[in-house]
């Protein structure tokens, strides 16, 4: 592995180790966020999201603008996409990440906490993702994509504004300052939210972290013979790598996505010894590992069609301003809604 390719490893194992403290000490959790929201009236979390994504918009475009990262390499920019492929796929995450009780970064921040519930829910995850990847799902994706997808010319919100007319440099940069202030806006305008001082911190910290991924790939990384994927924070296809690496690694090289996900794990397993938070729980009934299993099964299948998660898509997508990603992060918010509120609301198990 050469230097350039060691340093991205590294910044990986740093990101994810800061995010795995950051969310266990705060919660943060996009499905735990709308719940608070819709079922309890607490809109604390959502606004940490909320503060995170426009963070994360914010610092991303402006390394864009300067041309330290190339966010058009990224997967979230290609011109050719599948919009119901990828709105099903969301749909399918969203209303999985209810039926487990979290979505896969949570999952590896409650495994690290010592949730034996998740550890199952990665496992499940990481196998169904891989099946849609590679595996037996995959044809049925990718006739699926092939049958539905279209070429953009404009693929993001500031190459909208471009085509009217504004420079490329100035639309990025007023789209970046109108979308990431209204959700900062919209964060702090909530009196509980300014109160709370952890979760503010945990809305700055994601929101640079995703930025620092980019960073990490963009402009560490970047090696004219031996370039680094243009990544960022994202979990199901790394989820999958990972258990794939733990499995195989013998001629396998770690990349930025498997030690994310190793980071992760182990920030939030310091963080729970560190502070008495650690114990061991598991689940209560076989209902309840077989709601959690099918969750997961329908998150790793659902997050590689929309390719990406409620982080993956949900900040990552979003910090590029792609026009894919709000189509994914739509399903993926209208699949968690239908979990939470609609006619196939998943209720809860008594015996769990």
């Amino acid at each position: 592995m050469d230097s350039a390719a060691n340093i991205v490893v590294l910044a990986g194992l740093v990101i994810g180790l800061i995010y795995g403290a950051v969310g266990l000490l705060s919660g943060f959790c996009m499905m735990s966020s709308l719940r608070g929201l819709w079922a309890e009236g607490d809109g604390r979390l959502v606004r940490t999201y909320a503060l995170a994504i426009g963070v994360a918009i914010a610092a991303s475009q402006l390394l864009a603008a300067r041309g330290l990262v190339d966010l058009g390499k990224s997967i979230y920019l290609q011109p050719s996409f599948s919009a119901p492929v990828m709105f099903l796929g969301g749909l399918l995450f969203g209303y999985g990440m209810v039926m487990s009780n979290g979505c896969g970064s949570r999952a590896l921040v409650l495994l690290g906490r010592g949730n034996l519930r998740s550890f199952v829910v990665v496992i499940v995850l990481g196998i169904f993702a891989e099946m849609t990847l590679k595996g037996l799902i995959a044809p049925a994706r990718i006739a699926m994509v092939q049958a539905s997808q279209a070429t953009a010319k404009l693929t993001s919100v500031p190459a909208l504004l471009s085509a009217a007319g504004l420079g490329e440099i100035p639309s990025r940069m007023i789209a970046a300052s109108v979308l990431g202030a209204a959700l900062i806006i919209f964060a702090f305008a909530h009196e509980p939210f300014r109160k709370s001082w952890g979760q503010i911190a945990a809305g700055l910290i994601v929101g640079v972290l995703v930025a620092a991924g980019w960073y990490a790939t963009g402009y560490l990384g970047a090696d004219d013979f031996n370039p680094t994927p243009v990544t960022s924070l994202t979990f199901i296809a790394p989820i999958a790598d990972a258990l794939q690496y733990v499995m195989l690694s013998t001629g396998s090289t770690l990349n930025f996505g498997i030690v994310t996900v190793f980071g992760v794990f182990a920030g939030s397993l310091a963080t729970a010894l560190a502070t008495g938070r650690f114990h061991l729980e598991g689940y209560q009934s076989p209902r309840h590992m077989l709601r959690s299993a099918g969750g997961a099964a329908l998150m790793g299948a659902g997050g590689v069609m929309a390719l990406g998660c409620s982080i993956g898509q949900g900040l990552t997508g979003l910090s590029t301003l792609s026009l894919a990603s709000f189509v994914a992060v739509a399903g993926i918010l209208a699949g968690t809604a239908i979990g939470l509120r609609g006619a196939l609301r998943v209720r809860p198990l008594a015996a769990a």
